[in-house]
């Protein structure tokens, strides 16, 4: 968990004073705050570089969702800043820019008239070489202390034409050959930068995963987590990291649910805060994109049949609509007495105030609760991105 020194001295504190229910509610505070991070990405470049399908791709959209994706053509079709919030995390929102050659400004001009300030980065891309206003726009980025990356799209276009081309056809050093070839482009031009080839319309390719490792190294702390569950599931290692972002909340929600408002679970010695937990569960599936509308869109982008993407989810979580009474089906199934005693290991994890709250069963309920529901969840999301490779 991510605390000012104050935020910590005030749940100290109260711990403390034996009132666990202000503790518990300064810490649910905080983690209601961190989830709903604001996290703002500018996207730019020439027209028909591909900006508005990234927009849709990052957001995991299919392009031909009216009320959710971004217009995509051949010609420009950004005529001013338009924002496209994350339809899961709308504190994610990725901003569709006009082209800087569409508008006829200067690069300076160009930032200060679509806000530059309000982004946290920006993302300029391309469909080949990256061209001047291009360099004039990152160099202006930098001179205004924000970051900026590069995106060579549509490689999936010039690895079909190499392959019509080339005898001995070599998918990843045509992507090599690119991505050098762009970096030395701007090098000459004065700039020192990272280029990501990818495919708007097969996210899991390519430097996908490369640019999202990238932005998660690069971005302050608190943000990490806000873009890292509101990406698509690209690869196996994205799910993992997904379940240890949440696994680390863990410890802190249980001691939430054990202090706050309790809900007697009949055949356990112990009382929980199912409501709580329901809705934890519920993050944990729009994170993994096991919800109902994130499978759909899913089954849209992919083309696999949104039947044949919920015939891998095996957890009754994942199959069924969250509520009170499944979630305490589900933990009396799996609550031993034992495991709830070993579940208390996880205080230790919490060194301020960990030993204040050792001896608390019901926090160990919860804790135990959590962390084999979203294991069920993570195989569950395995599942569905296996199904769709």
């Amino acid at each position: 968990i991510m605390a000012d020194s104050s935020d910590i001295v005030g749940i100290k504190e109260a711990l403390q004073n034996n009132n666990q229910a202000l503790a518990a509610a300064k810490i649910k505070e905080l983690l209601d705050n961190q989830s709903n991070t604001p996290l703002k990405i500018g996207i730019t470049g020439e027209s028909g570089s591909g900006k508005s399908s990234f927009v849709n791709a990052f957001r995991g959209v299919d392009h031909r969702d009216e009320k959710e994706a971004a217009p995509v053509g051949v010609v420009e079709t950004t005529a001013e800043v338009k924002e496209y919030p994350h339809p899961d995390y709308p504190n994610v929102i990725l901003w569709d820019l006009p082209g800087i050659s569409s508008t006829k400004f200067p690069a300076d001009d160009y930032l200060s008239r679509v806000g530059f300030e309000k982004f946290d980065f920006f993302i300029i891309i391309s469909d080949t070489h990256f061209r001047e206003n291009d360099v004039k726009l990152a160099k202006e980025i930098q001179k205004m202390g924000k970051k900026f990356y590069f995106v060579r799209s549509k490689v999936d276009n010039d690895l079909l034409n190499a392959q019509r081309r080339q005898r001995d056809f070599d998918p990843e050093q045509t992507l090599s050959h690119i991505r050098d070839d762009c970096k030395q482009g701007l090098l000459n031009a004065g700039l020192q930068a990272q280029v990501f080839v990818l495919s708007n319309f097969y996210p899991q390719r390519y430097d996908f995963h490369r640019l999202h490792e990238t932005l998660e190294r690069e971005l302050p702390e608190h943000q990490r987590d806000v873009l890292l569950v509101a990406m698509p599931n690209i690869s196996l290692e994205i799910i993992e990291k997904k379940k240890e972002a949440f696994k680390s909340k863990i410890p802190y929600w249980a001691l939430v649910s054990a202090a706050g408002a309790l809900v007697p679970v009949p055949g356990l010695s112990v009382a929980v805060d199912l409501s709580l937990i329901a809705g934890l569960v519920q993050q944990y599936k729009t994170g993994f994109g096991l919800d109902t509308p994130s499978l759909q869109r899913l089954a849209n982008t992919t083309g696999v049949q949104l039947t044949d993407l919920t015939s891998v989810i095996r957890s009754p979580l994942g199959l069924n609509n969250i509520n009170a009474q499944l979630i305490m089906k589900t933990i009396t199934q799996i609550a031993t007495v034992a495991s709830l005693m070993a579940a208390k290991e996880g205080l230790r994890f919490i060194p301020i105030f960990g030993t204040m709250i050792a001896g608390t069963l019901s926090y160990a309920v919860t804790y135990k609760a959590l962390l084999d529901f979203l294991e069920m969840l993570t195989e569950d999301a395995q599942n569905v991105f296996k199904k769709v490779l």
